[in-house]
C-alpha cells in the first residue's frame, strides 16, 4: 500500500507541472469565479487576487495537491504562483479543483507576494458547488457536489486575515477528514 502511495503522489506531482495551461484557461477560471454569486463581488472590492485553473489532489492516509497559477494587482497579471499541500490523516481518492485568493489590501497582497507564504490549517475556504452549498476548511473535513463549473454557486462572504478563498470542484471523489495546510511560492513576471 504504502509503495502504490508514493506511486500515486509521484504521478501527482511529476504530471501536474507537464500539463499545458493556455492562457485561456486562467480567463475561463476567472469567468466561473465571475459568474458563481457572491464571490463576484470579491472582484471590484479586492486589491488582487491568485488564481489557479487547476489544482490536482490526491491521498491514500498521506496526501498531496499541487498546482500553478497567476498573480493579478488591480486587474493586470503582476507573476506566477505555485500551491503544494501535503495532509496527514483519514482520507482516500483524488480530486481536482480551481481555486482562487482575494487579498483584501496592499498589505494582504505583499504578505502572499512575499516570496513564501502559507495557510495554516485554520484557513477558510468557501466551495462554490452547483445545487448544494457546502464549506470547507484546510483542516479538510468537507464534502460537496458539483453539477458543472458553468453551474457554479457561491455561499460565504467576508475576508479571514485579509484574504478570501473560494474553490470550485473540477472532477474527482475524495473523502477527507485530515490536518493539512497550504504553502505557495510566487515569482514575478
Amino acid at each position: 500500500m504504502l509503495n502504490t502511495l508514493r506511486m500515486f503522489l509521484f504521478s501527482l506531482f511529476v504530471m501536474a507541472p507537464l500539463s499545458a495551461v493556455h492562457a485561456d484557461e486562467y480567463q475561463d477560471t476567472i469567468d466561473i469565479f465571475k459568474n458563481a454569486g457572491e464571490s463576484n463581488n470579491f472582484f471590484s472590492q479586492s486589491f488582487g487576487y491568485a488564481v489557479f485553473p487547476t489544482i490536482g489532489k490526491g491521498g491514500i492516509i498521506v496526501g498531496g495537491a499541487y498546482g500553478e497559477g497567476r498573480v493579478f494587482k488591480q486587474g493586470t497579471y503582476v507573476g506566477n504562483t505555485s500551491m503544494t499541500q501535503a495532509s496527514i490523516g483519514l482520507q482516500l481518492g483524488g480530486q481536482a479543483f480551481s481555486q482562487i485568493i482575494f487579498f483584501q489590501d496592499q498589505r494582504a497582497f505583499d504578505e502572499f507576494t512575499s516570496g513564501n507564504f502559507e495557510f495554516g490549517a485554520d484557513a477558510n475556504v468557501v466551495a462554490i458547488t452547483a445545487g448544494a452549498s457546502a464549506s470547507a476548511t484546510t483542516t479538510g473535513t468537507s464534502t460537496g457536489a458539483s453539477g458543472g463549473k458553468k453551474d457554479a454557486t457561491t455561499t460565504g462572504s467576508g475576508y479571514h486575515k485579509g484574504m478570501a478563498t473560494f474553490t470550485v470542484a473540477k472532477g474527482g471523489l475524495m473523502f477527507q477528514a485530515a490536518i493539512a495546510g497550504q504553502k505557495f511560492s510566487y515569482k514575478a513576471k
